[in-house]
């Protein structure tokens, strides 16, 4: 695994430490962000999806493993802890919080290089990941490539990673909770606004026609406790047959005319509708 372009966010109270970091990391081809406290650290893994954490854990406002515990609840991002604190207990915590390895300081920035490598070898292993395919819309998730008719599309992070969670779960539909949850965590689960912007945006860079999407789908369904929005991609089985509907009617006939491409619609029934309903209840 090469390291050029990948992306490292370092936590650390010390001014110091994250300067030797940067100017080290740097040397190496990681791009480097900085956090000096556990609600910057957040809101860093939030803007600028890091391939790779390494963390402090005596932070000024919360603690390194409570910043893991919180970024365990929707990321896997690699978390490798440095940190003065050499008891056993302090280690197994950060460990059990879900960090992926522990270094003591001082250390040796070759060490921390290997175990950086290490952990990022053994995600790369776990994914595994393949090239989905919607009609012309490709997202290659090893390689984090988006293609629309085989031209690279450029996203945000967070644009990508809204993508690839839709794109994994095609022809499946996924509310906007689901989506704030494991995208922004639980945090923000009723922040709307975040959403709809990076949706909008998603939207201009991946269709031809925005206001009439083909791939990415939203339906607002009204009587349950207010409203709720999902969000699905238009999977080419979980579309109405119009065509076969036009056919019953004799219309396609009329080939010498022009015809308009077929209004494509979400193939949810009623049925799903009260399932989905019923779902949403459990949830609570």
């Amino acid at each position: 695994m090469s390291d050029a372009g990948q992306r490292v966010l370092v936590v650390d109270d010390e001014n110091a430490i994250r300067r030797y970091l940067h100017t080290a990391l740097t040397a190496q081809g990681f791009t480097v962000y900085e956090a000096a406290s556990g609600e910057e650290a957040v809101n860093a893994v939030l803007s600028d999806r890091p391939d790779i954490i390494i963390l402090d854990l005596g932070l000024p406002d919360f603690d390194g493993i409570e910043v893991t515990r919180r970024l365990r609840e929707w990321s896997k991002t690699p978390i490798i802890i440095l940190s003065v604190r050499e008891a056993e207990n302090d280690k197994i915590a950060a460990l059990d919080a879900g960090a992926d390895d522990y270094l003591t300081k001082p250390f040796g920035t070759g060490e921390l290089m290997a175990r950086m490598r290490v952990a990022m070898r053994r995600l790369a292993n776990k994914s595994d990941e393949p090239v989905i395919q919607v009609d012309n819309l490709k997202v290659d998730l090893s390689r984090r490539l988006v293609t629309v008719n085989e031209k690279e599309i450029s996203l945000t992070p967070t644009e990508y990673d809204i993508l690839r969670l839709l794109m994994q779960n095609a022809g499946k539909v996924l509310t906007h909770r689901q989506l704030l949850k494991q995208v922004w965590g639980t945090a923000y689960e009723s922040e709307m606004h975040l959403l709809r912007v990076n949706i909008s945006n998603l939207r201009r860079k991946i269709e031809t026609d925005p206001a009439r999407p083909h791939y990415l789908v939203t339906l607002n369904l009204d009587g349950f406790k207010g409203s709720c929005l999902i969000y699905y991609i238009n999977f080419p089985s979980h579309r109405l047959q119009d065509e076969n509907d036009a056919k019953s009617d004799g219309r396609l006939a009329r080939q010498a005319r022009p015809q308009k491409p077929a209004r494509l619609r979400p193939n949810i029934t009623h049925k799903m509708t009260q399932i989905f309903y019923l779902h949403l209840s459990a949830m609570g």
